[in-house]
């Protein structure tokens, strides 16, 4: 009787094991599938450097990609490292081939150095593709 009740139980956990093994192959299965049609960001630079720049000077760069990629690109955020650097995009999909940029405005308002991250956030190959921008703030000439 416990020899029965031994080979249940050990039938029971192979089969839950299968069973994981299972779910855990088709979800790599179903993500390889989705990533072949995928938008791709390809930025023309990942990095703006301001160089130096006077106490409040125009903070406004453009960073420029294309999608790359076979699918149309939704980007559903751009996070910024610091409220000093504020991030403007388009809201609307950007098909393959299509070109669209990404504007930040960098408060100069603010002496030093400086280096800050855009995290933009996608439905990209790359869902969080990183961009920086860098440069120095002097302080006004009296």
């Amino acid at each position: 009787m416990n020899q029965t009740i031994n080979q249940l139980q050990s039938m029971k956990i192979k089969f839950l094991l299968i069973i994981c093994l299972l779910v855990y192959g088709t979800n790599f299965s179903q993500e390889a599938t989705t990533n072949e049609k995928a938008g791709v960001l390809s930025f023309t630079t990942s990095e703006i450097d301001y160089g130096t720049i006077h106490q409040n000077d125009n903070g406004e760069r453009t960073f420029t990609f294309t999608n790359t990629g076979d699918a149309p690109i939704v980007i559903s955020q751009v996070k910024t490292s610091c409220g000093c650097t504020v991030p403007s995009y388009s809201k609307t999909p950007i098909l393959p081939n299509e070109t669209s940029e990404i504007k930040v405005k960098y408060a100069t308002n603010r002496i030093g150095v400086f280096k800050k991250t855009i995290t933009v956030i996608s439905n990209a190959s790359e869902a969080n593709k990183v961009l920086y921008i860098k440069g120095e703030v002097l302080n006004p000439v009296n």
